[in-house]
């Protein structure tokens, strides 16, 4: 079915929402923010390791990778399903969650770690390591959509090099 405007609008707000009051809570004082190891920007303060990061920290993980990505799991598979049976995979649905997992996977093991022991014997720039990798994800996920997907694939081709790929025509006989 097609999505209507007003669950597109409800889904975007809601994003919005849940995001705003994971970057309030810092301020608030559940949790906290510091500068990165190389001082370059700021993220969460992994340091202390305290009850109040752990606490933070484990409900952090929990609502913002891990549910996440079991929804992307469950959804992607419903739709690799919906693929096998028609023949016609359009991209690779276990791309974005290997995404997710490749890039905020090594953070979320630090700031995981850094809730029960100290992490202060890495070099800085080791810490920095897994905050550069989870910076990525917005761009790698642009990359997947759209290089993941035939219809923007093409697209961005045609856009590229003004030239429209033909599509081979596939025997759709079956075994």
């Amino acid at each position: 079915s097609r999505l209507q405007w007003s669950t597109a609008v409800s889904m975007m707000v809601f994003a919005w929402l849940f995001a705003a009051f994971w970057s309030v809570m810092p301020l608030l004082g559940w949790g906290e923010y510091n500068y990165e190891p190389l001082r370059t920007c700021c993220t969460l303060d992994y340091s202390k390791g305290d009850r109040n990061y752990a606490t933070f920290l484990f409900a952090l993980s929990i609502f913002n990778f891990m549910i996440p990505g079991f929804i992307m799991m469950t959804t992607y598979q419903s739709i690799h399903q919906k693929f096998k049976k028609s023949g016609h995979y359009k991209f690779n649905t276990g791309l974005p969650l290997k995404t997710l997992v490749i890039c905020w996977g090594p953070y979320c093991l630090l700031c995981s770690y850094a809730a029960v022991e100290n992490v202060m014997f890495i070099p800085p720039k080791y810490r920095m390591i897994p905050a550069l990798i989870a910076k990525t994800a917005p761009t790698l996920d642009a990359f997947v959509y759209a290089l993941g997907n035939e219809n923007y694939r093409g697209g961005i081709w045609q856009f590229l090099t003004g030239q429209k790929i033909e599509k081979a025509e596939v025997d759709n006989k079956t075994k």
